[in-house]
Order: structure tokens, then sequence, then C-alpha cells
């Protein structure tokens, strides 16, 4: 917490979201006993590279599985040699075989407006404000907002008036709702329906996603270098961190480098 933020007052301290974090829910798993099984029909074996993770090794196997390049026919290459010669081959539908489920936290509904706009490889479940009381809603701050003391008070007053009046508009909805009992879950849905209207796109939200490699690369090309957009900077960070850990083949191509305001860029590399 920068210096700046901690001389706020507690109550404006507690409107402020905690920074982007992301949970791996699920992630490939390589049924090791039904590969060997199928080789075995075909008469072949499979050489993999020891320190492959399983994500990794599906990738490669489903590769290999299209020439059956197997036992004789299996090439010196090793898992990151072979998954580097298909992604520059452009032979990338094979890195569609491995997929994660994540769960983003911290972020504010502005960075999901943009995240959901990739649906090729990309599926997606996200807190629902019309389920989901806001009255205790959180808010994320912008970095630019952070560093000026005058405009955080601003900006901070701001997003408590919006959720004093979230909660003074669910209060008055949800008494005409008493009165002329109605009070069912509908009810409930139309009256959070509404009153989230007020609420600003720095609302605090959390949502699982599940994507493929070939998906995740897309993104990171296209979300992790955008100088003027810092929250999706941040989360590009924390997949490409998550999948370096994962599957570090896959992003052979990418790189983290600090820009000048000192946070991540993640931008694919030149290969010679």
């Amino acid at each position: 917490m920068t210096t700046v933020v901690a001389s706020l007052p507690r109550e404006l301290l507690q409107l402020i979201s905690p920074e982007p974090r992301l949970y791996v829910l699920a992630r490939p798993a390589l049924d090791v006993e039904e590969v060997e099984s199928f080789l075995s029909e075909e008469g072949s074996e499979w050489q993999r590279t020891p320190a492959a993770t399983e994500s990794e090794s599906i990738i490669e196997l489903a590769g290999r599985i299209c020439y059956m390049s197997f036992g004789t026919k299996q090439s010196p290459k090793s898992n990151l040699e072979y998954i580097r010669n298909l992604i520059r081959q452009e032979h990338e539908s094979v890195l569609e075989h491995a997929s994660w489920t994540f769960l983003l936290t911290g972020v504010s509904r502005a960075l999901t407006h943009q995240l959901v706009r990739h649906r090729v490889g990309f599926s997606f479940s996200q807190l629902s404000q019309q389920y989901h009381d806001e009255s205790s809603a959180k808010f994320v701050v912008p970095d630019e907002v952070k560093a000026n003391l005058s405009a955080l008070e601003l900006w901070l007053r701001l997003m408590q008036e919006s959720r004093l009046a979230y909660q003074r508009l669910s209060r008055h909805l949800n008494a005409e709702d008493t009165a002329h009992q109605t009070s069912s879950r509908e009810a409930r849905r139309a009256v959070r329906s509404a009153a989230r209207s007020i609420l600003p796109n720095a609302t605090e939200t959390k949502i699982a996603f599940s994507a493929n490699g070939r998906a995740l690369r897309h993104f990171l090309n296209l979300r992790g270098a955008v100088p003027g957009d810092l929250e999706m900077r941040k989360v590009s960070a924390l997949i490409y961190s998550r999948l370096q850990n994962e599957a570090p083949a896959l992003l052979y191509d990418f790189e983290m480098v600090a820009h000048d305001d000192g946070y991540p860029l993640i931008r694919q590399k030149t290969i010679e």
C-alpha cells in the first residue's frame, strides 16, 4: 500500500479493492495409463521429455498423433523444441488441447467488459450483480488516481456516494416490494438489477474463465503490452507468470519487461 493510500481515513480505505489475484482452479492432466494402452496396441512407444509438464506433454502427444511419430519415427527433439516448432510452423491448433480454468479477483467491471470480448477459446462465469448484493462493494482504484492524494480522495468520495446511493435505492425498492408482498426471488433480482445501474465501472468483480493455450497466447499478444491499460497489463502479467509454471514451452517466444512506469509489459519476442 502506498504512503498516499495509507494516509486516507478508514472509511475511505475500506472502499478500496485489493490488487488483482489469479487462481488456477483446474489444469490439464495426462492419463499415462491410457496413453500407454494406446501405444501398446499400436506396437509403439513414446519417449517423453522428463522435465515436460503434463500440459506440455498433452500438446506434444496430440501433435505426434497427427503423424504417428512415435517409436522409431520419433525425432530426437525435446518437448520444448517440439512445441517451438509447432508454433513456428503456425500449427497452433494443437495448442488448443491444453486448457486451464482460472479465477480472477480484485479487478474492475471495466476490465471484464474487455476480457469477455475474447470469445474464441474462452468461457466465462462472472459474479452477477443481479443476484449478489453489492451493498458492501469495493472499487478498483486506477493507479493514476492513487498517485495523487487530492484526486484519490475525490475519487473515493464519489465511489462512497455511489455505494450509498445503491444502498438507499435498494432499501426504497425493497420497501415497495414488501408493501406489495412481492418478495420473490425475481423481485429481489429486479431490485438489484435496478440498483446496480448506479454502480460505476470501477466496481470490483470476480470472474472464472477457462481458456486454451492458443487463445491465451492470442490474449497476451493483444493485451499484454498496451501502455495505457495498466489494469489489463497487471492481469496479463499474472496469466503469464502462472503459465510460465504450467507450460513454459507454450510461451517460449514471449517475455516480461519493465515499462517506463515500473509495471510489466508482456510481449512477443522477435525470434530468428
